[in-house]
């Protein structure tokens, strides 16, 4: 059924009828061996009937065609392409299973011209394809650009073998070229098909070049990519293995367990954690960056410390206020005894809150001497309203970073202590007591005072920025509490931001009752004696108040008290508990020793030059004896006991005023030549300073210089002018306790100084004498022992000095001790 080459002609003219076998998915092309697996009936037909019928040459031969759609599995003749190659069965094996491995190698292009009616198979009569030779300069170029691009295709395509670059090499037909390179190339059927039926092998070789050309072009595109993937890949798994490696050593050390898992909880905490938006983006923001740490790194700790403090801040937590105004009146009742004015502005506070509902925390300041009760009524305050309570001691605060924290940068950077306390509080609305607020000070790490101003201005501090945070922070809530001794140590625009409440010292009544109410009963339990029935009598209680304590509060009567109890407590356990311990003044003093001050210090002789003042300090009102002598000399001013520059002056103008006035005084002028005057002040080791001498100072001076007594019953207060005014002066309530205290009848104040008269309990105002007055001769005609007071001053009343002017007491140029 084959004829060689040189009966071609005549075949082609009567035509060659053989079986045809329908091919899935694949097409033989010439001079290509193919391995065929072989199922269905016809097919299997098709080949025995070939083998059946062998040429003259002994080859079976065949027509290999391909299916148009290889699902198909009855195809009809419509179903196959009608161009094919004409294949010899170099091999058939029968395989168990019912089906045949076939060999085949394709030998030339044929078309189907007619399909033979069969129904066991497919047998057709084909037309041999015949394949111009011709060689041109063009042909060998192109033969020459196809082994190129193959050569370069083989080397990106690594399922052809290099083998098949050496067997490609040696053809030099351009037809064999073009099937040989075909059947390794991965085209889809159509353009299989399309080269099968492409008769001149030119024409294959160039739409083969274009092909591999484009084939070349996604290699090398594919080949950039799997570079890039593989050195990702890589990079990858290099981390993979470092990390695993990390985990594995950190799993011995038992920490990276604990690092994820504290990582989980910070991340529950920002899920229930209700903060500002700048708080949550910035959390999320540091915890992204937690994750890509290592748990060993100081980094790490740093930005867990930071994220810790952000969530653990009090955002919007906050405490219910009670506002009921009768029962926080209570609550403040029960704590503190008087104190009527800062009890009046809290329960204020709290009544316009109750009608407003929503107010910004006030800041008030208590002013007062210690002991007196500013830090426990800041207690009260929160008991009353039911807030928390936090205090900070500013007491030697020098550092402005102690208020506004430390920027991250700095290693073991903290917040603020404002932070940390509201961190401690747990809440954003508690009452936050600023203690001792006027004990700060400068240096070169700033102004602490400075700090707290946007934090004590209820304008401003709703977005309080604390460095280490960097974020915005509402104190418009917190009710800020200042206390402090004096004023004067506090820089202005910190006291224009705060409500100034003063707080006197307490009478003899009002300390008695403190220590009745409170401090018995919590001495008594302190001491391990509450059991016991002790009865302190009022004598024993006004004893240590006036002989063991000289104080505006009552710290000092506290400790004595405690004092007593100790004594008891000593006695009990040496001989035993008894139904009633009685303490009175003697038992007292028995147990607190010899009496530490003398009761009634103006209680003494009229003398001259000896003049009682009253001074104010950070402890409440004093006492200040003021003394003046003269002697022979040439008429210095000596002023001595460790006095201030404003002191001092005070004495020289009020040694000016006297000379000024010394003929209408009757002092003679010879005196200011020949006598050297001397001021001095005892307790010279303690520091004075302040204008509110200079009555005290102008009376002693007319007193030495006159030879007339000064009254031991009369203390005096104010500052004197060249002209002789009296100016007025502050702290009068403290001035006017100690005048008490000490036993004076007659307090002499300036006129000025009558508006604060409403300030002293109505009880001392009636057991003291209260003269106000504006001109030094005022002073001195309630305070020298005259027998016509009216007369002295006036002008001519000093005109004969040893009949003009009468004295009780016998004059002397020396001066008795106090």
């Amino acid at each position: 059924m084959f004829f060689g080459r040189d009966d071609k002609k005549e075949a082609q003219k009567r035509g060659l009828t053989i079986p045809l076998l329908p091919l899935r998915d694949i097409i033989v092309f010439p001079h290509m061996v193919v391995p065929l697996f072989v199922g269905r009936e016809k097919s299997i037909a098709a080949l025995k009937d070939a083998m059946a019928h062998k040429g003259p040459d002994d080859k079976a031969v065949i027509l290999l065609a391909a299916q148009k759609k290889a699902k198909t599995n009855d195809p009809s003749p419509d179903d196959i392409f009608h161009f094919g190659t004409i294949g010899h069965l170099i091999q058939l094996l029968p395989l168990p299973d019912g089906t045949m491995k076939v060999l085949v190698e394709g030998v030339r292009r044929a078309k189907v011209k007619k399909f033979h009616p069969n129904d066991a198979f497919f047998m057709v009569e084909v037309d041999e394809v015949e394949e111009s030779l011709e060689k041109s300069v063009e042909l060998e170029a192109l033969v020459r650009s196809v082994h190129s691009v193959f050569e370069a295709f083989v080397k990106l395509n690594k399922r052809i073998p290099p083998e098949m670059l050496m067997q490609v090499a040696s053809i030099d037909d351009p037809a064999r070229l073009a099937d040989t390179i075909v059947a390794h190339l991965s085209l889809k059927l159509n353009d299989k098909q399309a080269l099968l039926e492409t008769e001149s092998p030119a024409k294959r070789l160039e739409k083969l070049y274009e092909l591999m050309q484009g084939e070349i072009e996604i290699l090398q595109v594919e080949k950039k990519i799997r570079t890039r993937v593989k050195k990702q890949m890589e990079k990858t798994q290099k981390e993979y293995y470092l990390n695993e490696q990390m985990q594995a050593i950190q799993k011995e050390l038992g920490e990276r367990d604990e690092f994820k898992n504290e990582i989980q909880e910070i991340e529950e905490k920002l899920k229930n954690k209700r903060m500002s938006k700048e708080a949550t983006l910035k959390v999320k923001k540091e915890l992204k960056k937690l994750r890509m740490m290592s748990p060993m790194s100081a980094e790490a700790t740093v930005v867990r410390n930071y994220i810790d403090w952000i969530i653990s801040l009090p955002w919007y937590d906050e405490t219910q206020d009670r506002l009921d105004v009768t029962e926080a009146e209570r609550v403040l009742n029960e704590d503190h005894y008087g104190l009527k004015k800062p009890k009046e502005r809290i329960l204020e506070y709290l009544a316009v809150q109750q009608l407003v509902k929503k107010l910004k925390g006030p800041v008030l300041c208590f002013v007062g001497p210690p002991g007196v009760g500013k830090t426990s009524l800041a207690r009260s305050i929160a008991r009353a309203t039911g807030r928390k309570f936090v205090r900070l001691s500013l007491g030697g605060v020098r550092d402005e970073a102690e208020i506004r924290g430390h920027r991250r940068t700095y290693i073991g950077a903290m917040p603020g202590k404002l932070i940390q306390s509201l961190k401690k509080a747990g809440s954003n609305n508690p009452v936050f007591l600023l203690d001792e607020i006027d004990k700060m000070s400068t240096d070169f790490r700033g102004d602490p005072s400075a700090a707290l101003l946007e934090v004590l201005d209820p304008e401003q501090n709703h977005n309080f920025n604390d460095h280490y945070l960097d974020l915005d922070y509402d104190l418009s809530k917190v009710m800020f509490i200042c206390t402090a001794n004096t004023m004067h140590n506090i820089p202005g625009p910190l006291q224009d931001r705060m409500e100034v409440i003063r707080i006197a010292g307490y009478t003899e009544p009002e300390k008695l009752s403190i220590a009745r109410r409170y401090l018995i009963p919590k001495e008594q339990e302190a001491n391990g004696l509450a059991d016991l029935k002790i009865d302190i009598s009022n004598d024993a209680l006004k004893t240590i108040v006036h002989r063991y304590t000289r104080e505006s509060g009552v710290r000092s009567l506290e400790r004595e008290i405690g004092g007593v109890f100790r004594k008891i407590a000593r006695d009990v356990l040496k001989n035993g508990k008894r139904d009633l311990i009685e303490v009175d003044r003697k038992q007292a003093m028995k147990f607190l020793g010899t009496p530490r001050f003398r009761y009634g210090v103006a209680e003494r002789e009229d003398q001259v030059g000896i003049v009682t003042g009253l001074a104010w300090t950070e402890l409440g009102g004093e006492i200040l004896t003021t003394e003046a002598t003269s002697m022979p000399g040439k008429g210095k001013l000596i002023i001595t006991g460790k006095l201030g520059e404003v002191m001092q002056e005070s004495a020289q103008a009020a040694m000016s005023y006297v000379r000024s006035r010394a003929e209408r005084f009757g002092i003679d002028r010879k005196v200011f030549e020949n006598f050297d005057i001397h001021v001095h002040l005892p307790e010279g080791a303690i520091p004075k300073d302040g204008p509110s001498a200079g009555v005290t100072m102008a009376t002693a001076l007319v007193s030495a210089l006159t030879r007339v007594p000064v009254r031991r019953d009369v203390a005096m207060t104010g500052e004197i002018t060249l002209r002789g005014r009296v100016l007025p002066i502050g702290g009068l309530k403290e001035k006017t306790l100690a005048a008490h205290r000490a036993g004076i009848k007659t307090v002499l104040i300036p006129k000025a100084n009558k508006k604060d008269l409403k300030d002293i309990p109505l009880k001392i105002r009636k057991q003291l004498r209260i003269v106000p007055v504006e001109f030094v001769d005022d002073v001195l005609r309630e305070a020298l022992l005259l027998e016509k007071p009216e007369e002295f001053g006036r002008k001519g009343a000093g005109d004969n000095l040893k009949g003009g002017l009468t004295v009780t007491a016998e004059p002397s140029t020396t001066i008795a001790p106090a």
